[in-house]
């Protein structure tokens, strides 16, 4: 029975539950790390624009809500606004006891733990809701055992037969049904190296899943790789399994691990021209996936909060200027000229990074738009 939030407003309900609760971690993950490093700081903001409310701690440090709820910042002192461009001049300016409590003028590993810890926020958050899953509800699982081969699919083409357990992925072990459909999946048009078992003996096999355009239960179109090999419940000896704690969190760094990998895998296969870049996604799209898996339950909607943890931290660590990811590169290349780049080459570089974020956000909006048209 579904609980009414896949009308417009309960997905955006949803959709802000789950955009404001990874922000607030990721947030808080530069916010602590640069109070530990002794970095002040002006303000803690979930969402952009106005100030809907907000109060100011003993630290100095403004805590708020604003009204436009698609993000969030921390500004430290010494930023020049909510991106973190640092205003050189006024840092420079400063007492050399004001400057230390300044982000610009803070030492260069201080500067790069603050930083990181806001993607690596994301990543422990959604490392915790699938522990939690594992441990609570457990996840069903089953053997990589071929239960029906499709006719006339790679599979069948490769001479995969029913009852072969699939013991590995180009050279990679493979110990569920799940391991097999998720390395395939992101592979259309890329020969794989099969090894099966079968009478007991290995057999090694060639395969090139073929690109097709599934739909999920709520009409959503998926292009994924496939290979024509059902695994059934009886064939698969599918169970659901519970985990300990402190083994509920190796399966949840896993299961974060499989995604970033699936991610990589995807941005791949869009440059080499395999699979559309149609996957990516804006607001209105995550607000839409939100409903509709809060439609289905508090653990679909767990599940889907650490995928887009996942994501957040990913996309955060981009090498674009403006995002995390760009800040660690310029620390990188400060760390190895052992001074950082010039005030002139940052600023440009912000330019340039502004655009790519801005026309990113174009491009997704622009799916989102096509997407609900089709």
């Amino acid at each position: 029975m579904g609980i009414g939030f896949t009308n417009a407003p309960g997905m955006i309900v949803a959709f802000l539950v789950a955009i404001s609760f990874l922000v607030f971690f990721h947030e808080l993950g530069h916010y602590l790390v640069a109070r530990w490093c002794g970095i002040r700081i002006l303000a803690f903001s979930l969402g952009f624009g106005p100030e809907i409310v907000g109060r100011t701690d003993k630290h100095g440090t403004r805590w708020k809500l604003c009204a436009i709820p698609l993000g969030g910042y921390v500004r430290f002192y010494g930023d020049e606004d909510a991106a973190s461009r640092p205003d050189f001049a006024g840092v420079d300016a400063m007492p050399p006891e004001e400057r230390a409590k300044t982000f610009n003028g803070a030492a260069l590993w201080k500067r790069t733990l603050t930083v990181a810890a806001g993607p690596i926020a994301n990543f422990l958050l959604a490392i915790a809701i699938f522990a939690v899953i594992f441990s609570v509800y457990g996840r069903g699982v089953s053997d990589p055992v071929v239960g029906e081969v499709v006719a006339d699919s790679p599979a069948a083409k490769a001479g995969i037969q029913p009852g072969d357990i699939m013991m590995s992925l180009d050279g990679q072990k493979v110990g569920t049904f799940d391991a097999v459909v998720r390395y395939v999946s992101v592979r259309p048009g890329v020969p794989i190296h099969v090894t099966v078992e079968r009478d007991g003996a290995p057999v090694d096999l060639t395969v090139v899943p073929e690109r097709i355009e599934e739909q999920d239960q709520f009409g959503n179109a998926m292009e994924l790789g496939r290979i024509g090999v059902v695994g059934t419940r009886d064939s698969g000896n599918f169970r659901v399994e519970r985990y300990q704690p402190l083994e509920a969190i190796g399966q949840g760094a896993l299961q974060s691990w499989h995604i970033v990998v699936s991610t990589y895998d995807y941005i791949t296969n869009v440059f080499a021209g395999r699979m559309k870049a149609d996957q990516i996604g804006g607001p209105v799209r995550v607000a839409t996936m939100a409903g509709q898996m809060a439609s289905l339950g508090i653990v679909a909607f767990a599940n889907f909060a650490a995928i887009l943890s996942v994501s957040v931290g990913l996309f955060n660590l981009l090498p674009v200027p403006m995002l995390d990811g760009g800040h660690l590169l310029f620390y990188v290349i400060e760390a190895v000229r052992g001074r950082p780049l010039s005030v002139r080459v940052q600023e440009f570089a912000f330019r340039i990074g502004l655009f790519l974020v801005l026309a990113l956000m174009v491009f997704a909006t622009w799916n989102d738009t096509i997407g609900r048209m089709g």
